[in-house]
């Protein structure tokens, strides 16, 4: 692997941001929006519910890692899509980089960006709404590091779809975050879910994150045995998802789709 050119595309990316307001306002103002209105509505409840339990560690924090999910997942779909609509793929591919390396560098672009909209909602939960992250101590590195790899999983997942069935299929990518969230229990354990919704919880790596930080909120035993399994199962979709965008752009160049990806749909 050469890392020159991981660098290459992370560079890449940087003009593109460097050069347009537009691409970077939606870094941090949506998780801004979301960090105020949960934030408020966290208070709210705090007011009225009477009971010992504070809100907004509990739903404050979810929103916060929930959010940071889904800024790694959209991190890598959208520097991946900046080369679909610039129709810069071809060219790319017309160079002698790996695969590796240009998922490596979607995924670092991805860490780069994301940190803009992680720092606006650590600022905002700290000094405005009081969310102390001392509160979660070192578990929060657990919680945070099985969010990255799904979020990375699924960023690579929406990526080979959209190289498969071309452009047009960018819009089956952006409600895969609120598809996921029911069965993920952000704000609710997986035991209120039906039978079959609970099935496909224990398949989806963020349930056994958000049920953990409940057990631990909760003075409960630290659930490493559901961290390592959720470790588990993000670690294998990561695994997935880079076989299956290496099948994907395989079968694109073998079949020719590749050079036409200018197209709205490749079929």
């Amino acid at each position: 692997m050469v890392f020159d050119r991981v660098a290459a595309i992370i560079l890449r990316q940087y003009y593109l941001l460097r050069g347009s307001f537009s691409r970077v306002l939606p870094l941090f103002i949506w998780v801004a929006i979301d960090i105020v209105l949960w934030g408020f509505l966290t208070r709210y409840l705090n007011s009225v519910s009477g009971s010992r339990i504070d809100f907004v560690p509990m739903m404050l924090g979810a929103v916060l890692l929930w959010d940071f999910f889904i800024r790694i997942m959209q991190g890598v779909t959208m520097a991946f899509f900046e080369d679909v609509w610039s129709r810069n793929f071809l060219n790319i591919f017309a160079t002698p980089i790996r695969i590796s390396e240009y998922v490596l560098g979607l995924v670092a672009s991805s860490v780069l960006t994301s940190s803009i909209g992680v720092l606006m909602m650590l600022g905002l939960s700290t000094t405005v709404f009081g969310l102390s992250f001392f509160t979660y101590g070192l578990m929060l590195v657990p919680f945070i590091l099985v969010l990255f790899l799904f979020g990375i999983a699924l960023g690579i997942l929406g990526c080979s779809a959209v190289m498969r069935f071309g452009p047009s299929a960018e819009w089956f990518i952006w409600p895969i975050p609120a598809m996921i969230a029911p069965f993920a229990a952000v704000f609710y354990p997986v035991s209120t879910l039906p039978g079959w919704m609970q099935a496909v919880s224990h398949l989806v790596a963020p349930s056994y994150v958000f049920e953990g930080m409940r057990m631990f909120l909760a003075g409960k035993v630290v659930p490493w045995q559901m961290l390592a399994t959720g470790s588990a199962l993000a670690l294998a979709y990561v695994f997935l998802a880079g076989l299956v965008f290496k099948s994907t752009y395989l079968h694109a160049v073998r079949t020719g789709l590749i050079a036409r990806y200018s197209a709205e749909n490749l079929g």
